[in-house]
C-alpha cells in the first residue's frame, strides 16, 4: 500500500488517509462505530458484509498467502516435510516466531491446538506488533518464524523456506470493501479498483501475495 496508494493519488486526484493496524484492532474501531471509508484486512470480510458494515458489492479479493516457514540465513533448517515433522519441530523448538494477533498468528494458535501440542508449544511463541516477528526472526532471537511471508518481505537475513504440508496450511485472503456508511464511497470503489489492476496485482506478488485462482 505504502507503494500503491501514491500511484493512485497520482492517477485520480483523491487523497488517501490511512491508518494500519492489525484486524482484531481495526475490528473493534468499527465495532465501537468509528467512522472510514474502506478497510483492507487479511481476511474475508465477509462477515463485515453479513454485519452489514461493508457493502457486499464492493468485496475485492486483492490475494491471499498461505503459512509458511521461515529462518534466519544461515540457522538450521527445520524439518516441516510432512504433518508429523513439523510437529517434531515445533516440540524440539527453543523459541518460535508469530504474528501473534495478525491473522497468520492466530491461525497458528488453533493449529497447536490441533496438533496436540499447545501446553508444549504455547510458552515458547515470541510475537508482538506489526514487524516484530520479522525483527526476532533477523536478530536470531528465535529457531524459526510460522508466518505468511509478507512480513518478512524487507527484512534483512531472512529465509523463506515455504508453505506447511497442505494438510495444515491455510490460505489466507486478503479482501477490501466500502463502508455501508462511507462518505467518500465513489473514491472508495475506485480505489479498490485500482487495486486489482494488472500493475498493482503485480505489487501484490512482489510483496508476497499470490493472486487467487
Amino acid at each position: 500500500l505504502a507503494t500503491l496508494v501514491p500511484q493512485f493519488e497520482r492517477a485520480t486526484g483523491h487523497k488517501v488517509i490511512g491508518e494500519y493496524g492489525l484486524p482484531p484492532d481495526l475490528i473493534k474501531r468499527i465495532d465501537a462505530g468509528e467512522p472510514f471509508d474502506v478497510i483492507v484486512l487479511s481476511y474475508d470480510v465477509e462477515e463485515l458484509v453479513k454485519q452489514g458494515k461493508v457493502t457486499a458489492a464492493t468485496r475485492t479479493v486483492l490475494g491471499r498467502i498461505g503459512i509458511g516457514v521461515a529462518v534466519r540465513q544461515g540457522a538450521p533448517r527445520p524439518d516441516f516435510s510432512t504433518v508429523a515433522a513439523f510437529r517434531r519441530a515445533l516440540i524440539d523448538a527453543k523459541s518460535i516466531a508469530t504474528s501473534g494477533e495478525g491473522s497468520s498468528g492466530r491461525y497458528f494458535a488453533g493449529l497447536i491446538e490441533r496438533l496436540g501440542v499447545a501446553e508444549q508449544v504455547r510458552p515458547k511463541i515470541r510475537s508482538g506488533g506489526p514487524g516484530v516477528s520479522a525483527q526476532l526472526l533477523s536478530q536470531g532471537e528465535v529457531d524459526f518464524a510460522v508466518t505468511g511471508l509478507p512480513p518478512l518481505i524487507g527484512t534483512p537475513n531472512i529465509e523463506w523456506l515455504g508453505y506447511l504440508p497442505p494438510e495444515i496450511n491455510d490460505w489466507l485472503l486478503f479482501t477490501g470493501a466500502v463502508s455501508t456508511h462511507a462518505k467518500e464511497a465513489e473514491a472508495g470503489r475506485a480505489l479498490l479498483k485500482f487495486l486489482i489492476t494488472p500493475s498493482a496485482a503485480a505489487v501484490w506478488k512482489e510483496n508476497g501475495l499470490e493472486p487467487v485462482q
